[in-house]
């Protein structure tokens, strides 16, 4: 189609005004979400010292290399190792200490023995214990370092402090670490038609769930929403909200509705022709109208289309990689695989689809997530969607069994 623009230059063009926000350090308690501007470092090794895998006796392997099946070894037991002891008692020959999962083994040992493979287990902590199974050396030790080094790098720079990175941080001996600021975000939803959430809907007028989903959106892209706001359809009032949200510290001002060319579009009433943003057709469906520029010290506008399918797509392909960019995180794209295609589909002429769709990783399929096709109003299908289907502008309809790109979201 021609007059289009294609989705990768607009991403470029966007990619190209994003300039990285500051940083901070903070203890890694408090950094969770955060992108690392640094490489986080181990300050100790992981295993901190040689312990045990596994509950039963450190032994000298020598000792009990005959054990087998009617030939139990037996070794005198000499100390008592629970964890969180510090003790290194010595081991001479035929003697063997009790120990516990995670307690330092003694120096003398050069393995474990399970209690499973003993006579009487772990019932007396001194005595005698008949081993009956030899272990090889080095058995159910867990070596120090192993894992890691001190100075190993624990999580590189560009990459998201989640549950199990702050568990490997923290493990690493890690108390500090240096992130990206979370980018501030101000949403604003234009039109004259729009209500507050749970506000009595008549006719002429609808709920607004735009702000509600970028709102949501922001906060799962690890970015601080500083201002929400709905607006009619006048410019004046669009000019304010953007004075209001660069006051409130807005690296990012995202509206939605008003970048299209019908009578009343407050956003392009505002912007265009001042040579700050600028409003284009991309060559999507859902999502062709597109605004984006920068106000005063770099401050990123993004106007989006108003249907609330053309707004969840607009995001995900354009205003989240640039949050995520501006975070100086490594990944900015949602992981992408190719499934197959469950039902049939038609897709628009001459412009890339984006469909919400729902996906069955086990079987490898996906679907739309609504039975009314790819329309932009049809936020209800949102509701089911996990993902959004990716179809080529070349391809005129989407067969069962074909192969689908397929962008995960949920």
């Amino acid at each position: 189609m021609s007059g289009l623009r294609s989705v990768e230059d607009q991403l470029v063009r966007v990619l190209a005004a994003v300039r990285p926000i500051g940083g901070e350090t903070l203890p890694v308690g408090h950094a969770a979400g955060r992108t690392l501007t640094a490489p986080a470092l181990a300050a100790h090794d992981i295993p901190l010292f040689d312990n045990s895998a596994m509950d039963g006796f450190a032994v000298r392997a020598a000792d009990v290399a005959a054990a087998g099946p009617g030939h139990p070894v037996s070794l005198r037991v000499v100390a008592d190792l629970p964890a969180g002891v510090a003790t290194d008692p010595p081991l001479a020959a035929g003697e063997a200490a009790r120990i516990m999962t995670g307690s330092p083994t003694p120096t003398d040992a050069d393995a474990i023995v399970p209690f499973e493979s003993t006579a009487g287990g772990l019932a007396d902590s001194l005595g005698t214990v008949e081993v009956l199974e030899a272990p090889t050396p080095g058995a159910f030790i867990r070596r120090r370092g192993a894992d890691l080094r001190t100075g190993d790098v624990v999580i590189d720079a560009g990459e998201r402090l989640g549950p199990f990175q702050v568990a490997a941080a923290v493990a690493a001996g890690i108390d500090v670490v240096t992130v990206a600021r979370a980018p501030r975000v101000a949403v604003i939803s234009t039109g004259s038609e729009l209500l507050a959430p749970g506000e009595p809907v008549r006719r002429g007028l609808i709920p607004d769930s735009n702000g509600p989903l970028l709102a949501q959106l922001v906060v799962e892209a690890d970015a601080e929403l500083v201002l929400t706001s709905r607006v009619s359809d006048d410019g004046a009032e669009v000019a304010q909200v953007t004075a209001d949200a660069r006051a409130a510290g807005a690296d990012v001002i995202v509206f939605t509705g008003g970048v299209s060319a019908g009578a009343y579009e407050p956003v392009r009433a505002a912007f265009d022709g001042h040579g700050e943003v600028e409003f284009t057709r991309v060559s999507m469906q859902p999502g062709k109208p597109q605004a984006f520029g920068t106000v005063g010290d770099g401050c990123l506008v993004f106007g989006l289309p108003g249907n609330p399918v053309s707004v969840a797509v607009s995001f995900e392909v354009f205003v989240r990689p640039a949050l995520l960019a501006l975070q100086g995180r490594s990944v900015i794209q949602r992981p992408r695989v190719t499934l197959t295609a469950a039902e049939s589909w038609t897709t628009p002429p001459g412009r890339r689809q984006y469909l919400p769709a729902v996906v069955d990783l086990v079987a490898r399929t996906v679907r739309p997530a609504t039975a009314g096709g790819s329309g932009s109003h049809l936020a209800g299908g949102l509701a089911r969607a996990s993902a959004f289907a990716i179809v080529p502008a070349e391809v005129a309809r989407v067969a069962v069994g074909d192969d689908v790109d397929v962008m995960l979201v949920g």
